[in-house]
């Protein structure tokens, strides 16, 4: 490197940092946006999370199982009880094909025979072709 190059700056090196009068400073946070990661592909990742999430398809229960299903909505439909029941049900993902099971816990509020659906005092609404299993102890009765 030649002595030429060396002090090529020398005239400006020690100059103060030109402000602008016209224009206010950026703060720093500000700066540092600028620079943030660009991402060409904005909800690609989100859109392999969601294709790589599983859903469970829906069980087809056996005549015997249905009629008992139907035993036990009789039951709860002829009686007031206040006692706690368990409802395994279906429950259809909104953004793709299949669903998953979930178990509903609570008193019984309604069952609507014209819709087809038991309402819970908790205000879940079950579609009596969805469930799975009913399961409490008003029903030992039947199973004696």
């Amino acid at each position: 490197m030649d002595n030429n190059n060396q002090h090529k700056y020398d005239d400006i090196i020690n100059m103060p940092h030109h402000v602008s009068r016209r224009h206010k400073q950026m703060p720093v946070s500000d700066r540092a946006a600028q620079f943030s990661p660009f991402s060409a592909l904005s909800g690609y990742g989100d859109a392999v999370k969601e294709t790589a999430r599983q859903t469970d398809g829906r069980i087809y229960l056996s005549d015997d199982t249905k009629a008992l299903i139907n035993d036990k909505i009789r039951i709860l439909s002829e009686t007031s009880s206040s006692e706690p029941i368990l409802i395994t049900h279906f429950v259809p993902d909104d953004k793709k094909t299949g669903g998953e099971y979930i178990t509903d816990t609570g008193t019984v509020k309604k069952i609507d025979g014209y819709n087809k659906v038991i309402k819970m005092s908790d205000g879940v609404v079950i579609a009596f072709k969805d469930i799975l299993e009913i399961d409490g102890n008003i029903f030992n009765s039947l199973y004696e």
